[in-house]
Order: C-alpha cells, then sequence, then structure tokens
C-alpha cells in the first residue's frame, strides 16, 4: 500500500464526482413534466424511459460499487465459491422474462407506484401490503449503506481521511461530503439523476474491466500463471483450489437459486423497471442486460489477480482498489475509483427512491393521511429520501463494516418472502391474502432467528446466511429454506381459509390489465389506486 494520499488518483476521481454531480442536478431539466409534483414524475422519472435508458439504469441499479468490490473479494477469500453471483444473474433473467412485463401491465393500468401498491389492490389487503413494504424499507436500508462502504473503501486506499488515529470528523469528511451531494440531487431530480449519471458510471465501468483484464494479466504474466498462484493459495488454506468442495456444493446452489428468486424482489429493480414506457421495454431489458452477466464474470476474476499480485489487505473489501492502485498508472486507479464511487452513487439513489416509495404509498397514504394530495406525497417520498440515506450513514459509520454486509446478506432472507405475494400475485387470484400473511411471517421468524444463530470467526451472530436444512442435513442458503416453508403455509393455509369460506378480499384488477400496453385503452390512468380501476 501507498504511503500518503495518491494526489493524481484523487484529482482524476474529484474531476469525475464534481461531472456527475453537475449531470446529477441537471436532470430535473431533463424531460421537464408539466407536473413535477407527483411520484409518477419524482419517484419513477414519468414513466418515460426507453429500452437504453431503462438499461443503463437497471445496470446501474443492480451491478453497485458493492458488487465491484465483494465479488472479486469474495473469490480473493474463498476461491470459486464466490462466483455464485454468475450463475444467479443468468437464472434471474428468464424468470424475470415471465413476469415483470405483466407487473409492468398492471401497474400503468392503475397508476401503482410500488410492488405493496400492487398487493394492496391484488388481494384487497392493507396488512399485506403493509408486510412487503416494511419488508422492502428493511431490506433496502444495509443496501444503501454497503453502497457508501464501497466508496469508503475506495477513499481508503487513496489515503484520504487520515489515519486510525485521525479525529473522527475528519477522517469521515469525505464520505460526508459525498453523502451530501447524493442526498442533494437525488431531492432535487428524483429517479432522473440516476438515469442520467448510470451513462457515465456504466461507460467507466465497462472500460475500467476491458482495461484490467488485458493490462493485469500482462503484467502478471497471463492467466495460467493467475490461476496457477490462486490454485496454491487455495490449496494451502484448505479451501478445495479453484473448485468448490463437495461440501459446499448445496451450499452454492441454493445461494444462487435463492439469490436469483430475490433480485427483482428488492424496491429499487421494480421502481427502476416501472419507470420505462412500456411493456415491451422490458421484455426487450430482460434479453440484454445479461450483458452485464459477462461484465461480473470478467469482474470477479481480478479475485484471482489479486492473489497473484500479494495483495495484502487486512479488510478483504479493499483487495480490488488496493490492485487496482498496485497495477494501475495512478490516473488510471483514478478512473477505476471513479468507477467505483459513481457505482455506489447511482443505485443509493434509486434504493432511497425506492424505500421513500413504499414508505409515503403504503405506510403514509394508506395509514397516516389517507386524503393526501399527490403533492403531499411528492414532499413526503423527498424527505423520506434524505432520512433512509442519513440513517444509511449513521450504520456506515458507527458499525463495524462486517455488520454492514451480514444485514445486506439478511435483507436478502427478508425481501425474498415477498415473492409467494407479489409473483404468485401476477398469475393467480388462489392464494388467499391471510394465507399469505401468515407465509411471509412464518418465512421472516424462520429466516431471522436462523441467521440469528450463524457464527463465525468475528460474530457471534449473523455470521453468514447458510445453515443446515432441516430434514435434507446439507449446508444450503437460509432464506431458500424460508421460501419454501413460506410457501406451505401459504398453500396449506389458502386450503384451510377457503374450505371455511373466509372473506377473500376485493381484487380491483383485471386479466386484460396483466397483458395491457402503453396506448391500448385505458392503460393511461391517472387516478390514485385507492380508486383506479374497476373491483371485482
Amino acid at each position: 500500500m501507498k504511503d500518503g494520499v495518491n494526489g493524481v488518483a484523487l484529482g482524476v476521481f474529484v474531476f469525475f464526482f464534481l461531472a456527475v454531480t453537475v449531470l446529477g442536478f441537471l436532470a430535473s431539466r431533463w424531460r421537464k413534466a408539466e407536473n413535477e409534483h407527483s411520484l409518477d414524475e419524482w419517484g419513477l422519472g414519468g414513466r418515460s424511459f426507453g429500452t437504453w435508458i431503462t438499461w443503463f439504469l437497471l445496470g446501474g441499479d443492480l451491478y453497485t460499487a458493492y458488487t465491484f468490490v465483494a465479488v472479486p473479494a469474495a473469490i480473493y477469500a474463498a476461491g470459486a465459491s464466490g462466483f455464485f453471483a454468475v450463475p444467479y444473474t443468468i437464472l434471474v433473467y428468464p424468470l424475470i422474462f415471465t413476469f415483470l412485463p405483466r407487473l409492468w401491465s398492471v401497474s400503468h393500468r392503475h397508476g401503482y407506484v410500488t410492488t405493496s401498491d400492487f398487493v394492496r389492490g391484488r388481494f384487497g389487503s392493507k396488512g399485506l401490503s403493509l408486510a412487503v413494504a416494511v419488508t422492502g424499507i428493511l431490506a433496502t436500508m444495509p443496501y444503501i449503506a454497503l453502497q457508501l462502504v464501497g466508496i469508503q473503501a475506495v477513499l481508503d486506499v487513496m489515503g484520504v481521511g487520515g489515519g486510525e488515529d485521525t479525529n473522527w470528523f475528519v477522517k469521515d469528511l469525505p464520505l460526508l461530503i459525498a453523502f451530501g451531494v447524493l442526498a442533494a440531487y437525488t431531492y432535487s431530480s428524483g429517479l432522473r439523476a440516476p438515469a442520467m449519471i448510470a451513462f457515465v458510471k456504466d461507460t467507466l465501468i465497462y472500460i475500467v474491466i476491458a482495461v484490467a483484464i488485458i493490462y493485469i494479466p500482462i503484467k502478471l504474466g497471463g492467466f495460467d500463471e493467475i490461476f496457477a498462484k490462486a490454485g496454491e493459495k487455495y490449496t494451502a488454506a484448505g479451501a478445495g483450489g479453484l473448485v468448490p468442495a463437495p461440501a459446499g456444493q448445496w451450499t452454492y446452489a441454493t445461494l444462487a437459486l435463492g439469490s436469483a428468486l430475490a433480485l427483482f424482489m428488492y424496491p429499487h429493480s421494480i421502481t427502476a423497471t416501472l419507470s420505462s414506457k412500456s411493456r415491451e421495454v422490458i421484455r426487450r431489458n430482460t434479453t440484454i442486460l445479461p450483458l452485464y452477466s459477462l461484465m461480473l464474470g470478467l469482474l470477479a476474476l481480478l479475485g484471482f489477480m489479486a492473489i497473484a499480485a500479494e495483495v495484502k489487505v487486512t479488510n478483504g473489501q479493499l483487495a480490488i482498489p488496493q490492485l487496482f492502485e498496485d497495477m494501475f498508472p495512478d490516473w488510471f486507479a483514478g478512473v477505476a475509483f471513479a468507477a467505483i464511487g459513481i457505482g455506489a452513487l447511482v443505485p443509493a439513489a434509486i434504493m432511497s427512491i425506492a424505500a421513500a416509495n413504499l414508505f409515503t404509498r403504503n405506510i403514509y397514504k394508506d395509514f397516516i393521511k389517507p386524503d393526501a394530495t399527490p403533492e403531499q406525497e411528492t414532499k413526503v417520498s423527498k424527505l423520506v429520501s434524505l432520512l433512509v440515506k442519513v440513517g444509511a450513514l449513521v450504520f456506515v459509520l458507527t458499525m463495524d463494516k462486517t455488520v454492514a454486509i451480514n444485514f445486506q446478506l439478511l435483507g436478502g432472507i427478508w425481501i425474498l418472502q415477498t415473492f409467494p405475494a407479489l409473483v404468485g400475485g401476477l398469475f393467480t387470484r388462489w392464494f388467499h391474502r391471510w394465507a399469505l400473511l401468515a407465509g411471509w411471517a412464518v418465512g421472516m421468524v424462520y429466516g431471522t432467528l436462523a441467521a440469528y444463530g450463524v457464527a463465525s470467526p468475528t460474530q457471534k451472530h449473523f455470521g453468514g446466511s447458510a445453515k443446515e436444512i432441516p430434514g435434507i442435513g446439507e449446508i444450503g442458503y437460509i432464506g431458500l429454506t424460508a421460501f419454501v416453508l413460506n410457501v406451505v403455509v401459504t398453500v396449506v393455509l389458502t386450503f384451510v381459509l377457503k374450505a371455511v369460506k373466509a372473506p377473500d378480499g376485493i381484487d380491483e384488477t383485471t386479466p386484460a390489465d396483466y397483458t395491457a400496453d402503453a396506448g391500448d385503452p385505458g392503460v393511461e390512468v391517472e387516478l390514485p389506486p385507492a380508486t383506479a380501476g374497476t373491483s371485482h
């Protein structure tokens, strides 16, 4: 690690950071709407984004600074088991091709802004809607925190903020400035800001990975040498070499499958989806988004390169930023650091907007102020987006980074429990609303308690997301086990509740709503969900 501040890299980083800050504020004038005081405009960009903007927005949303830092860091530390992120992003796109267009159609027909809006309209249950909203907010908070962890990792490697003995305010001042800028342009421009910045972020990331995958292996003697050194390290550490050990294969497979099911349950991925202007945009995006999976596979190889380059760090999250500083000229290291930093700003902005929309539509409007005007909704959502980011910042500054990572893993377990209500509801009305709520509760309780019981060398509780699967005896992803329990409870209770003729709630959607496209009669509805549509 180089001593002191890397002035050249810092200068390049600051240049790009200032450039995207200007873009963030200018975004408020981009595609300016007649009525800016509505969640459709501030929170969904006017539902006006085409194929390429949606592609960059979804890519910027799903492939975050944490992805850039953590995926190769996992391979650096644990070997090929860290590659689980690559197959799960391959599995996810055929899955979302089947249900995202349906969600887009029904949401545009009825003016739904969040998944909880849809759940309430489909099952006539504010309680189930509230459960989905609270789960979404809880799962999103640590995810935002990890984006700030990504920025902090880059700042640490550049030597910004001083050493461990530095006054806490001076040490964290660069992160506080980055947070303030993010909060300001998100408040001002809404979803348009990350949509515009995503172009810069993804371009930088593709450039950095393309250069890294060619330049670093040349400096290290080629891929043969890289894989040989990585294999030696894993074998010496008893990690089973370059292939996951047989004992870890259930964990690998269940984690990949569970993560694929959970990815588009997160509020931020749905927010980016609903911002598109047509059903066809969603369908096209599910076919071109796998380009990011190719990028992710190349990105994961950086973990092997860090081993071959003999990068030594006490915190694995610093491995890739340190690799860039060690291997690249200072000016290009600055470009790489900027890619990671901007890669944090885009998803953090979308996540805070998504969490704020959930609070506004499904807590504030449903339970606190049912007669809230669109202008009041927008104002509340802007304020909540600030509070969400403040909460994430406090989380990062006051807690150990390992805790932040493990809470994000817990968030994945939680968000997966909304799958039956959301995806099940898009295809069938058979499930009973009370059964879905009970299944959600069982999945949440089991998943949380099981994760609480997992220890690691650094933590007594919440030390990981894998545990023995009841009845099978293999170690598997807790989230998927909780999901199976969730589905079993939901199905069994649905049979029981239908047998006793329990009230089923009112479905305000029709079969035609799920295949409607922009321009079809009745699609462009301005009324809020509580009054839009017809009850059936």
